[in-house]
């Protein structure tokens, strides 16, 4: 799960996979805008056959919220 969404970060937000892990912050630390977000929901819905709404999108802060949401979704 966390190898898959740091593939799409790589891809979305060139972000290098080494720097993923549940802590870092999508805005602060990996320096993911609100667009590129949009973009790795949608990838993420893609890649493993999840729902993000768009205002659930606020409250994944940091990679571990999208791992959690995506894993009880």
């Amino acid at each position: 799960m966390r190898t898959g969404l740091a593939s799409i970060l790589q891809e979305v937000a060139d972000v290098s996979p080494e720097d993923v892990s549940d802590e870092k912050s999508f805005t602060d630390d990996l320096d993911v805008d609100s667009l590129s977000m949009v973009e790795v929901a949608m990838a993420a819905e893609e890649q493993f056959g999840v729902k993000i709404p768009d205002d659930e999108l606020p409250k994944l802060k940091t990679v571990g919220d999208a791992v959690k949401y995506i894993e009880s979704h």
